[in-house]
């Protein structure tokens, strides 16, 4: 199995990345493998008893329980899947905007952010998957468009997220469509205090780049609640691309008896975005992208026995996207300002799910239902340029789908082995019906060492606006099939050392009927026949001495294409390096530099370009008593000024700062 990329031009990046890799980890890899320090005792002593306590804060880090692998809470040493948890904490510590900030440094994921602005829209890949096979969850529903199957995440505040786990690879055995992987966002909890605690926070950067947020929880009598409100805005760090964005957010858990919960949960964001000036074909164009999307659950939580739970759930989601492009400049008829297309999805999703869960000492087992309901219109307006050649002004389709999915995984403890089957009959309007089984086995060879193994069967629905088209610009294709594939993964994760953590992964996902993005020559999406992707995971990262601590990580992925797309060879492949330093002493200070540098294969036109992109973090508490706290942070972007983007119309934003103050009471 490939792990190395083919030859580049970005040699220099590999290169750079290995001498700072062994620049920063020599030392380490010294202090380990001789048997006689070369410090004195007195020394050893002390950073033995300064390191005690984030040694165990790091290991307790990596032994949290998860949920997304089988819909059930578990240990992740009994998590056979590739899985990658992000916390509250590492979020708040990066200062990031977005999800995708925080999805682009983990290892196998590939964040295409269409030009890199503040707070921009981007792509999800994992393991060079296309964007519509990785699924992505908020308090349980699937964001995921109707229209294209991608998901939004600009739309998501990263302050009411209480951790991010990541499934790398199928996860349809436990979700259904979800061949690439699945991106599972848990809100933070209710209060339990009826003294409210919270956090109030904003930042200013450059092009009056702007973010205010606040979030308060506590509890009433026996209702607990979580409400955030915030807002973003940015007048463009390149080429105008300005944006901005109200959202808001809350949360109530209501115990009705001592075996009864009652939660409630909506949420409300309306991002807007104008592209500026690109060129193509000809003509220059602009646009302004306006996204609403408006969601509201609703789930009962019964404890029928000490270890038998009852979980029924109910959901609502609105989204409506509406992408008008205007001429910017005279293009023969066309007057600027002038539409030119306008495509408008609005969409709805309806939908719940019931569970019975078990969970005992060798038993953890889930059995369970999902049914969605979708409903989307889609409505295309042309410009009096398209018009004249006998193009209806407007056209509008209104297609719907009905999903439904049986599941029963479980997870069968036998002390170090851990072996967990599962198995998802899923049916739509659409594809018809697909069965999803999947094995999983991991095994603790030692303390803080395991190996896991996964084989599973997954697939991904076309989306509604490929199957029914979009009117003149896109085609319906009624006979577009499902993706489904086999994925096969093994990996190891080892505390090699009390101080060293090492995770690595080898995967092979063989795809049947890829749907190619690129229309045909009659304006359809079609699908382009078998892909086969392939690559490695490695990860390392150091427990902190003296509060400091490295990471690094390296992905790859070949892909190897039955039909490849429209510019592109019959194999490619994507790879990411991510070299990371950090120092926290838990008490006031905070920093971090961290250097990424990504590969996605693009075709020649796009004129993409790939450089090494470094990142500076600081957060310093200035103020702090027994119940409230003040801290300052400052971050440098894109430190060096270097170019990544994968299309040369969005360009990413040169080397800008910001810097704000968050306030904890």
């Amino acid at each position: 199995m490939p792990c190395i990329p083919a030859g580049r031009k970005n040699g220099y990046a590999a290169n750079l990345f290995g001498a700072l890799i062994l620049g920063l980890f020599s030392p380490l890899f010294s202090i380990a493998a001789e048997e006689t320090p070369i410090v004195k005792d007195t020394d050893v002593v002390a950073m033995r008893s300064s390191t005690k306590e984030e040694l165990l804060m790091f290991w307790e880090e990596k032994e949290l329980y998860v949920q997304t692998a089988t819909r059930i809470e578990k240990p992740i040493s009994q998590v056979a899947e590739n899985m990658t948890i992000i916390t509250a904490k590492e979020i708040e510590d990066m200062n990031a905007h977005t999800v995708a900030e925080v999805l682009s440094r983990v290892p196998g994921m590939f964040v295409d952010f269409q030009g890199q602005d503040f707070a921009r829209w981007s792509l999800l890949h994992s393991q060079g998957s296309s964007e519509r096979l990785v699924t992505v969850l908020l308090d349980g529903i699937a964001l995921n468009f109707l229209s294209g199957g991608n998901a939004e995440t600009s739309t998501i505040p990263v302050r009411i997220i209480d951790r991010i786990e990541i499934i790398k690879g199928p996860a349809s055995s436990a979700w259904g469509s979800g061949l690439g992987g699945v991106v599972n966002i848990i809100t933070k909890g209710t209060g339990n205090s009826s003294n409210p605690k919270g956090t109030v926070s904003a930042s200013y950067g450059q092009a009056n780049s702007q973010d205010y947020n606040a979030e308060v929880s506590g509890k009433e009598g026996q209702v607990g609640y979580y409400l955030f409100g915030g807002r973003q805005q940015s007048d463009g760090l390149r080429n105008d691309r300005n944006m901005d964005q109200d959202r808001g957010y809350a949360k109530v858990h209501i115990a009705a008896t001592k075996d009864l919960g009652i939660q409630l949960t909506t949420g409300y964001s309306n991002p807007s975005e104008y592209s500026g000036d690109v060129t193509g074909n000809g003509a220059t164009f602009n646009s302004r992208s306006q996204l609403t999307s408006f969601f509201a659950t609703s789930s009962l939580d019964y404890r029928i026995s000490q270890n038998l739970n009852l979980n029924a759930s109910g959901h609502v989601l609105q989204q409506k996207v509406d992408l008008p492009v205007k001429f910017a400049t005279p293009f023969q008829t066309a007057l600027p300002g002038e539409l030119f297309k306008e495509s408008i999805f609005d969409e709805q999703l309806e939908g719940g799910d019931i569970k019975l869960k078990y969970a005992g000492s060798m038993h953890t087992a889930v059995l369970g239902m999902d049914y969605n309901h979708g409903e989307l219109i889609q409505t295309t307006n042309v410009g009096p340029l398209y018009q004249s050649f006998g193009v209806p002004a407007t056209s509008v389709t209104k297609p719907s789908s009905d999903t439904w999915g049986i599941f029963a995984n479980d997870t069968v403890n036998l002390g170090k082995l851990a072996v967990t089957p599962g198995a998802r009959l899923d049916h739509d309007t659409i594809g018809g019906s697909f069965a999803s089984p999947s094995l999983g086995t991991t095994y603790e060879l030692a303390e803080h060492t395991v190996a896991r193994a996964s084989v599973a069967r997954g697939f991904t629905s076309p989306p509604l606006g490929y199957t029914s088209g979009g009117g003149t610009f896109l085609v319906a294709n009624p006979d577009l099939k499902r993706e489904e594939g086999w994925s096969y993964q093994v990996g190891m994760e080892s505390g090699l050392t009390d101080y060293l953590h090492v995770k690595g992964t080898l995967f092979r996902h063989d795809t049947e009927n890829t749907i190619s993005d690129r229309l045909n020559a009659a304006k359809q999406v079609t699908n382009i026949g078998n892909v086969i992707r392939q690559g490695c995971e490695l990860q390392v990262e150091t427990v902190p001495v003296y509060n400091l601590s490295l990471q690094a990580s390296y992905s790859y992925a070949h892909m190897d294409a039955e039909n490849p797309p429209t510019g592109y060879g019959r194999e490619w492949d994507d790879y990411a390096y991510l070299a990371g330093l950090k120092y926290d002493d838990h008490d006031s200070w905070v920093a971090q530099l961290t250097g990424t540098y990504v590969w996605m294969e693009q075709p020649a036109s796009a004129n993409a370009k790939f450089d090494l992109i470094w990142d500076f973090n600081i957060n310093k508490k200035v103020y702090a008593t027994e119940t409230t706290s003040m801290d300052l942070f400052m971050t440098v972007h894109n430190l060096f000024s270097g170019a990544s983007y994968t299309y040369y119309g969005y360009p990413n934003a040169n080397e800008w700062v910001e810097a704000g103050l968050r306030f904890k009471f």
